[in-house]
C-alpha cells in the first residue's frame, strides 16, 4: 500500500504582503469610526494612509515577490470558465485561483474608487473636504462625497463575499486560508512548484518610497510642503 504523499509547508505570502492586508483591514475600521464620530482629522490622516497602501499594492503587484503580483493570479476569462467547470485545479498552486484573483482586483478597483472620492469629497457646508476638493467644483465635491459613500458600502458588501469565500473553504475544502495570511506558509500544497519567490530588499524599499511620497503628495493637496488645514 503506497503512503499519502508528505506534505510540508511551503511559503506562500510574504511579510508586505500580509502587512498589507491586516493594516488595511484595521484602518478601514478605524476609518469609518472617526468618520461616524465627527472625528475628520483623524479620518482625513487614516484615508491618507490607505491611499499610501494601495499605491503600495499596485507596486508591488507589478514588481513585488511572486505570489504578489498581478501577473501570478490574473487570468483571462477562458482560464476562469475553465476553472468554474471544473477543468485545471489549482487546489495546489499557492496563491490565488482565477476567481480569487479576479476578487482581489475587485477589492483593489473599491479601494482606488473609495480613495479618490475622498481626497475629491466636500462636506454640505464646505469645511470638512478632501486634501484635493479645491480642484472641482463644489457640486462635484458633493457627488464625490455620495460616491465616497456608497463606494465604501459596495467595498463592504465585496469585503463580505470575500470573508464568505474564506468560510466555505474552511467548511467545505477544509482548508484554512487564514492562518497563511498571518504565518505566510501553508500545509495545503504537495508540490513546491509555484512556492513564494521573494522580490529582494530593494524592491520593497522602492515601493515604499514610492507610495509615501506619493500619499504625502496628495494629502498635501499636491504639495510636498505640509499644510493644516483645507
Amino acid at each position: 500500500m503506497e503512503s499519502e504523499p508528505k506534505v510540508k509547508a511551503l511559503r506562500v505570502w510574504d511579510g508586505p504582503t500580509r502587512l498589507f492586508h491586516w493594516t488595511l483591514v484595521a484602518l478601514l475600521v478605524f476609518s469609518w469610526w472617526s468618520a461616524e464620530n465627527r472625528m475628520m482629522d483623524w479620518h482625513r490622516i487614516t484615508g491618507s494612509t490607505v491611499v499610501g497602501l494601495v499605491i503600495f499594492r499596485l507596486l508591488w503587484g507589478l514588481f513585488g515577490s511572486s505570489t504578489a503580483r498581478f501577473a501570478h493570479f490574473v487570468r483571462g476569462p477562458s482560464a476562469s470558465l475553465s476553472y468554474l467547470r471544473g477543468g485545471e485545479d489549482y487546489a495546489d498552486r499557492p496563491g490565488h485561483n482565477p476567481l480569487g484573483g479576479y476578487s482581489v482586483l475587485l477589492l483593489l478597483l473599491m479601494l482606488v474608487v473609495q480613495v479618490a472620492s475622498g481626497l475629491l469629497a466636500t462636506d454640505v457646508d464646505g469645511l470638512e473636504s478632501g486634501p484635493l476638493s479645491y480642484l472641482v467644483s463644489f457640486e462635484a465635491g458633493r457627488q464625490a462625497a455620495q460616491v465616497h459613500e456608497i463606494s465604501f458600502n459596495v467595498l463592504l458588501a465585496a469585503s463580505a463575499l470575500h470573508v464568505l469565500a474564506i468560510v466555505f473553504y474552511l467548511l467545505v475544502k477544509r482548508r484554512n486560508l487564514v492562518t497563511a495570511m498571518f504565518t505566510g506558509s501553508s500545509k495545503h500544497y504537495r508540490s513546491a512548484e509555484g512556492e513564494l519567490v521573494p522580490a529582494g530588499w530593494l524592491r520593497l524599499i522602492v515601493a515604499i518610497a514610492i507610495a509615501a511620497a506619493a500619499a504625502w503628495y496628495l494629502f498635501n493637496g499636491l504639495s510636498f510642503a505640509p499644510v493644516e488645514s483645507y
